[in-house]
Order: C-alpha cells, then sequence, then structure tokens
C-alpha cells in the first residue's frame, strides 16, 4: 500500500485510521487497529474523563504485556460539555495524538501543539479545512457525509469534498465517510487524499465494545438502509430502525427543533450501539454498511482491505 506523509506523521506501517466511534472504540478495539500496523483511536465521546483515562491506561498495559510498541490516539469531540476536562486527562496521560471533531479546533489547539501532541480535526468543508490548517492542525479528516454518525450540514459527499479539500490544503488529507474496503482506499488516494479513516466496517468487528445486535445490523444492512435525519439540529445518519423512521416522519411534517430534541430524548446512542436496543436506540452507522457482510477479527478485516487494494491495483495495470 502507498507510504504517504500519513504514514510518517503517525509512524504506522498502513495509511489508515479507525474512527473513534461513540459506544464502540474502547481499547481493545484501538489496540487491536494499532497494533495491526495502522493508527487505532479511543473514542472518548462516549467516555467520562476517569473512564477515558482507564481505557488509555488498558491499552499501555496491554502493549507493554505484549511487548508492543506502537502508536494510539484519542478522538475526543470539543462539543463535549467536560472537553476540558476530556483534553486535560489526554495531556495528562501523555496521548502522542488526538482528532477533534465537533468543534472549533482554534480555540483548543494550543493545549495540545505546546505540549508537541500531533492533531487533528474532522471537517466536512473546504471552509472548515482552511481554518483547521490555520489554526495549527498537522492534518484533517475531510469526512462526506456518507459517513454514520454526526455529519456536515451541507451535505458534501466523499467523492467531492476530498478533491476539493487535497487541493485547497497544504497539510495532509485523511478521506472518510462511506469506506470499508481497499478498491474505496485506492479510490481515495487518487483523489489526493494520503489516508483514510474507517468506522463502520472496525464496528463490526469481534473488538469493538458496541453490541452484538448492533453489529448484526451494520451487517443486515443493505446499500439503502440509512439515512440522515436530525437536519435541523445536528445531521447524524442511522440505520432506519423504528426511532429513525419516527424522526423522518417528524421531520417530513415540519417538526421543530424543539420536537425533535424531545423525540431523540437522551442516551439514544448508548440504548442503540452499547444495549442493542434496535427499535428505540440511535443505530449510527454509514452507507458503507451495505458492504459489510460478516463480522470478523481487526486482522482479518485489516488483511481484507490489504488484499482488496492490491487487486483494484493489478486490475488498473491492465
Amino acid at each position: 500500500m502507498k507510504q504517504t506523509r500519513i504514514n510518517k506523521l503517525f509512524n504506522i506501517e498502513l495509511p489508515i485510521i479507525q474512527a473513534g466511534m461513540v459506544w464502540t472504540s474502547g481499547w481493545r478495539l484501538a489496540s487491536s487497529v494499532s497494533e495491526c500496523g495502522c493508527l487505532g483511536l479511543i473514542g472518548a465521546g462516549s467516555m467520562k474523563p476517569e473512564l477515558l483515562r482507564e481505557h488509555i491506561q488498558k491499552l499501555r498495559k496491554y502493549f507493554k504485556e505484549n511487548q508492543i510498541t506502537k502508536p494510539f490516539g484519542v478522538n475526543i469531540p470539543l462539543s463535549r460539555g467536560d472537553v476540558d476536562e476530556l483534553i486535560k486527562t489526554a495531556v495528562d496521560e501523555k496521548v502522542e495524538i488526538v482528532f477533534t471533531s465537533a468543534g472549533n479546533p482554534k480555540m483548543h489547539a494550543g493545549k495540545f501543539k505546546e505540549r508537541g501532541i500531533t492533531l487533528v480535526h474532522v471537517i466536512a468543508s473546504v471552509k472548515h479545512a482552511l481554518k483547521a490548517q490555520d489554526s495549527g492542525c498537522d492534518a484533517v479528516v475531510a469526512e462526506g457525509f456518507e459517513a454514520g454518525g454526526h455529519n456536515g450540514f451541507d451535505e458534501i459527499t466523499t467523492f467531492c469534498l476530498v478533491p476539493q479539500v487535497a487541493d485547497a490544503l497544504e497539510i495532509p488529507v485523511i478521506a472518510a465517510g462511506g469506506i470499508a474496503d481497499g478498491r474505496q482506499i485506492m479510490a481515495a488516494m487518487a483523489l489526493g487524499a494520503e489516508g483514510v479513516q474507517i468506522g463502520t466496517r472496525f464496528a463490526a468487528t469481534l473488538e469493538a465494545s458496541s453490541s452484538e445486535a448492533f453489529k448484526q445490523k451494520i451487517v443486515e444492512a443493505k446499500d439503502d438502509s440509512t439515512a440522515l435525519v436530525m437536519k435541523k439540529l445536528n445531521p447524524v445518519r442511522l440505520y432506519k430502525n423504528r426511532f429513525a423512521n419516527e424522526v423522518i416522519e417528524a421531520e417530513n411534517r415540519g417538526a421543530s427543533p424543539e420536537e425533535l430534541k424531545e423525540l431523540l430524548g437522551k442516551k439514544r446512542e448508548m440504548r442503540g450501539i452499547f444495549e442493542g436496543n434496535l427499535d428505540e436506540g440511535e443505530l449510527e452507522m454509514g452507507q458503507s454498511s451495505g458492504l459489510v457482510s460478516d463480522i470478523k477479527s481487526v486482522k482479518d478485516v485489516v488483511n481484507d482491505l490489504i488484499q482488496q487494494y492490491q487487486k483494484a491495483a493489478h486490475n488498473l495495470k491492465g
């Protein structure tokens, strides 16, 4: 697989990053991905600071006991009310790589850069990519609205977003949104990306901390099984279960943001992803779920990605 600035930036063998997904990306998933030569991320979006600290320490303990010297990172959504405590935890634990999302990185970049932490921000438009670069980010994740979970308001697809961001920036671009196999990695590289971030495919692995019921729904999903909802609040891509269909119906009849907030309620992500409530929970997954046909180990997923990439390269050579 092609070596890029992303390999050098993170000191990884493969330019593949596992997304920091809520209720899914614990220390087991992150450590397994990093062990395979990619970059694993602990997802702090569903963690209190003390739980984030626990996951970082458990990952480090596992690496030490197994004599593994691989990098890993933490993903921190900047929209969290306790974002300062989460950042302090990551800094205190001497995490060397931090991905941020859902907010303005300029407000927090100094806390990372003064300590030599590599900083990457997730963006969904050229405008925000330029702001991330100006804030001192070392790279950006250009995420198209095919991605599962929270998305940008402009609904720009990965295929259109990545080349425009790559043309506009001097720092490396990581493609995300709808990527689940090696053919798509090659396509992303052709568009100007120097790495990819993969979420849904890694969510359907043995090491992911999400519920087995949620993983099975990813496997069952088809090309049209997800929808982008809550566009008046914060767009999010979900599997079309009972809850998602209620939201779609409410949006179609012109429900106000207040009505949608009441419908959303609390802890929908935990109920759906972690507890496996397939009717009333948020089942966040990307359009790439239609490409996922099984639940397997991280090692097998990474091997598949490599083989698919190599096959695509061979086919292109004719």
